[in-house]
């Protein structure tokens, strides 16, 4: 396995192997690797090559957000990268993504506007600039991305279709904890306390999906009922709690098409998002958005 700093030795590996006739898949991470980022490594092992970006991207990171505290760990990484069959990790520092004049962005709207583009209002800007830059330094067939991150998911692969980038955008299942709570970097910011608390995030997608499977197709009703089950948790401060078109991630009023319900609240101060999806025309909860107690 090699460990690439720079663009040029990047750009140096993959001419080798395109030119062998390999193909190459990329899992953009910002690293402190988890087995949610180890099942998309796995996923991405169906490519010839596998390479994994490492990079705390501080575009995506609002002024009071936690770039600064943000977990590292890169000699873990290095580990389970080698453990899973990666070929290349491609680790850079801010200054080799970013030149100090560095004035160039993608951005999009629609779809950014509301959740966590509405929140965080910079997020996405930094997220599709950076992925921009990774398609463009790797040139993968496949790029691979966790559908924990429901809003992210869809954005890149309207990027993708918009700029016309020559590269398969693949959602992988969210990963959990036994107790249901989805794997997150961030989750080594909660203490005991916080830690039990944090499970009204799945228990209150338990409850969204049992009211839908029932007939409910509110949204207010919905989302009072999930709010009302968070809120009863002290710890516990919602951010948004919202039902949206899976697609154009317009908020939608009444259950019609295929909706995603995501939601993000904050445990002491650690922000947390989770979410699943419904199929409305099967009257079930979508496995892809939902599965649960992997690990």
């Amino acid at each position: 396995m090699k460990i690439a700093k720079t663009i040029e030795e990047v750009r140096e590996c993959i001419k080798e192997w395109r030119n062998e006739g390999l193909s190459i898949g990329l899992v953009p991470t910002m690293g402190y690797l988890h087995e949610g980022h180890q099942s998309l490594v796995k996923r991405a092992c169906e490519n010839d090559i596998v390479v994994v970006s490492i990079f705390v991207n501080p575009m995506q990171f609002g002024p009071q957000e936690d770039l600064s505290s943000y977990p590292r760990d890169l000699a873990s990484d290095i580990r389970l990268c080698e453990e899973n069959g990666v070929d290349l990790i491609f680790n850079p520092q801010s200054g080799e993504m970013y030149e100090s004049d560095f004035c160039s962005y993608v951005d999009m709207s629609v779809l950014t506007e509301e959740l966590c583009g509405l929140s965080r209002p910079e997020h996405f800007r930094g997220v599709c600039t950076v992925v921009s830059k990774l398609f463009n330094i790797v040139t993968p067939d496949r790029a691979y991305f966790g559908e924990k991150d429901a809003q992210q998911l869809a954005i890149i692969k309207r990027m993708v279709r918009d700029l016309n980038f020559n590269v398969e955008v693949i959602g992988c299942p969210i990963i959990r904890e036994k107790d249901g709570l989805a794997k997150s970097s961030r989750n080594k910011y909660l203490n005991e306390e916080e830690r039990k608390a944090a499970l009204v995030l799945s228990e209150s997608i338990q409850l969204g999906k049992k009211i839908l499977e029932e007939g409910e197709r509110d949204s207010a009703v919905l989302v009072k009922a999930m709010k009302d089950y968070i809120e009863a948790e002290p710890l516990v401060r919602i951010d948004y709690l919202k039902i949206v078109d899976s697609v154009s991630m317009h908020q939608v009023e009444k259950l019609e098409s295929p909706v995603l319900v995501a939601m993000a609240v904050f445990v002491g101060k650690t922000r947390l998002i989770d979410n699943f999806i419904f199929s409305i025309s099967e009257n079930r909860s979508d496995s892809f958005y939902t599965s649960e107690n992997r690990s």
